[in-house]
């Protein structure tokens, strides 16, 4: 992916010296300190607005490059070249390119002469790789970094004219990956779904085949993340197809849902116009986000708590949920307190708690989720990370009303279990 500044003449584009791509990977580039650029226009959207969804329903070529060229050099290679779509760095505190070009007047000229986008978000990146920003190496905390990574590229999007519908693919280079840093990757790209689908846009994510496609096709069945629309595969294996090879198995993000980026950093004239230039290959379709549907629990919540005499209130701490919430000690026995909801369909929501954190809390408090297929254990430390919404992961629970959430007494820990709050969304 392009992120070393480069200066653009209608003739030929300079840009940084190549780094070999192998086989297995492609190596993040080695970036210069980030360039503020010229921020978008404040033009009148309803004038200016690209031509649907971006990149929408689309099968064919693209290309990639620092920064959006001139519409000189758009005209001529939309003429001559055999590329239809362009990717284009719309925000994102790693980016290294300044974006004279980049204006909500660019973007829907572009779009209505023919042209597919492909925004694209170069911000936080993986806690063990080399650039920076980094996400927070605490899983808790990047998933609420992908959200406030997902609120400024919606915004960078609709300052430009891109709408509700399109596709945001967050940018994370190569990394060494390994179980905690593949935690706190995944972490942050749910909270990079979860927002953009409340915002209106599709969640995709571009990295290296041998890290992050890796890490995300590894993940695809696993409840405890968000899943996401679509990747894009950077694997320069020069063949201009979308498969993944070892890194996605085809089963997976196999409904028009892959980008792959097949060659990178090759220079090309068309028409008249040189540029340097990452290759990609697209096969995507237009969606629309799941509908947004949440519901909060707290242990106050008319109809919506049960728990048993040995459960005692306290509003002891500042961290809680509400105006108090319910504690009891351990014991070797299911005594259960549970948060009881009404849900609209049977399907995948996301269940996350809140707790008051406290030394002397218990640091191995199972939650129960009752799933379609049967209560599913999750333990969390109460004695650490409390005062916020942490996500239990993401079940099947079945339509209708029942207790969905519980708080067991029976933890091999030691100190008082706490129930104070869930919230579920559907996702």
């Amino acid at each position: 992916m392009r992120a070393i500044a480069t200066a653009l003449t209608f003739l030929t584009v300079v840009a940084a010296t190549a780094v070999p791509a192998t086989a297995s990977a492609v190596p993040a580039r080695a970036g210069t300190p980030a360039v503020a650029g010229p921020q978008p226009a404040a033009e009148s959207q309803s004038a200016l607005a690209a031509v649907g969804p971006q990149p929408g329903t689309f099968t064919g070529k693209g290309f990639d490059t620092c920064t959006a060229p001139s519409q000189a050099a758009m005209d001529a290679w939309l003429a001559a070249s055999p590329y239809r779509a362009v990717g284009v760095y719309i925000s994102g505190g790693s980016r290294t390119c300044a974006q004279p070009n980049l204006t909500a007047t660019w973007v829907a000229d572009q779009t209505r002469k023919g042209w597919r986008l492909i925004p694209i978000e170069l911000g936080y990146q993986a806690p063990c790789g080399t650039r920076t920003p980094k996400m927070s190496a605490d899983a808790a905390t990047a998933r609420g970094q992908g959200r406030t990574a997902a609120d400024s590229a919606a915004a960078a999007a609709a300052a430009l004219g891109i709408g509700a519908g399109s596709t945001l693919y967050n940018d994370i280079e190569q990394y060494p990956s390994n179980a905690s840093c593949r935690a706190a990757v995944l972490s942050f790209l749910s909270g990079w779904v979860e927002r953009l689908h409340t915002r209106g846009y599709l969640a995709g994510m571009y990295s290296s085949g041998s890290s992050g496609i890796t890490d995300v096709c590894a993940a695809y069945h696993d409840t405890r993340y968000l899943r996401l629309d679509q990747i894009w595969i950077a694997w320069w294996n020069g063949v201009a197809d979308t498969d993944g090879g070892t890194y996605c198995a085809d089963d997976r993000y196999a409904d028009q849902q892959r980008l792959h980026q097949y060659a990178g950093d090759v220079t090309e004239t068309w028409g008249g116009v040189t540029m340097k230039i990452d290759r990609n290959y697209l096969d995507v379709r237009a969606g629309t986000p799941p509908a947004s549907w949440s519901v909060t629990v707290d242990n106050a919540t008319a109809g919506g708590f049960t728990a048993g005499v040995a459960w005692g209130t306290s509003a002891y701490s500042a961290q809680r949920h509400g105006a108090d919430y319910r504690f009891a000690a351990p014991v070797a026995s299911s005594d259960v307190a549970w948060f009881r909801a009404t849900l609209p369909a049977t399907d995948a929501y996301e269940v996350s708690v809140w707790y008051p954190a406290d030394p002397g809390y218990n640091d191995r408090t199972p939650y129960l989720v009752a799933t379609t297929t049967g209560n599913r254990t999750v333990t969390v430390d109460q004695r650490a990370g409390g005062g916020r919404w942490v996500s239990l992961g993401v079940f099947t629970l079945a339509a209708g009303t029942g207790d969905k959430v519980g708080v067991s007494r029976w933890s091999a820990g030691t100190g008082y279990v706490v129930a104070d709050a869930v919230r579920i969304t559907r996702v």
